[in-house]
């Protein structure tokens, strides 16, 4: 089963980012305005999908929500993916689901969901099961983004574990030339954004990473067999964050929300969606 019959994405898109909002706040929806959905169309518009996993080898979780407890999966929750789908939705001509969604990666449905976003995936272990489920929707023309996580240290366990789902394939650099850096936004380098905290921090001396050893940022690809990056791994940056805080601070939104955290991520959902 592929999703090219369910999801169509129009390419007349707005290439400049509207920034009249910021700093808004609203009583409900976290901060976040809302928009109708022609209820015809509710199950063919784009809903962005949070994986819930399990943070820590022996299944340890923190927090205590949902059957695992709220984990390293639920960092930038909620506000990460409705600011994003706030700003997909205002910015481009596609549909968007104003509501976003925690997924299983076993739940029956999971096919309903042809973008599937995974954060901080430094302590992530699949469970058996998982691993089946996701070689499967991703064989079968899903696709995945995988973001905020920082240094070699996490990197490896991230590799551990996608090396579980795809033993056979290796995650690859991808070199800026790639269209997935050219999709709606012509990015001139690879974005690396820091959590708010750790930039302002930093603010005025050039330092966009966050802790040694993670100062250069990686975007790498599994590719399936004609070509079709299955999974971006986004290493050594924070989109999420990007997306989460931008109406906390106005420098922040200015340099890392507006000029690479919305940019990347458009152009990620428009490579998923065409592709």
């Amino acid at each position: 089963m592929t999703f090219a019959s369910k999801f169509v994405l129009s390419a007349a898109l707005c290439l400049g980012i509207a920034v009249s909002a910021l700093g808004q706040r609203y009583d409900h929806r976290a901060g976040v305005p809302d928009w109708q959905v022609d209820e015809e169309f509710r199950q063919d518009v784009f809903t962005f999908a949070r994986v819930q996993y399990s943070s820590g080898r022996g299944g340890y979780t923190r927090g205590g929500w949902g059957r695992r407890g709220r984990g390293n999966w639920a960092t930038d929750y909620p506000d990460a993916e409705l600011n994003f789908a706030y700003r997909l939705q205002q910015m481009t001509s596609l549909k968007v689901n104003p509501d976003s969604t925690v997924v299983e990666l076993t739940q029956p449905d999971l096919y309903n969901y042809p973008f599937l976003y995974i954060i901080e995936p430094g302590r992530l272990v699949f469970m058996e099961d998982e691993v089946v489920a996701l070689r499967n929707y991703l064989l079968n023309g899903g696709f995945l983004m995988v973001d905020d996580f920082w240094g070699d240290a996490e990197y490896d366990n991230f590799y551990y574990e996608i090396k579980r789902v795809f033993p056979e394939r290796e995650p690859v650099e991808l070199p800026i030339e790639h269209p997935i850096f050219h999709m709606v936004f012509d990015l001139k380098e690879k974005p690396q954004v820091p959590s708010i905290h750790h930039a302002t921090r930093m603010r005025g001396s050039g330092i966009t990473w966050e802790r040694p050893g993670s100062e250069e940022v990686h975007y790498k690809a599994i590719f399936d067999d004609s070509g079709r990056i299955m999974c971006i791994i986004c290493h050594n940056t924070d989109l999420g964050d990007g997306w989460e805080r931008e109406g906390e601070d106005e420098w922040y939104f200015r340099e890392f929300a507006e000029k690479k955290a919305y940019p990347m991520g458009i152009n990620i959902v428009f490579y998923a969606m065409t592709h």
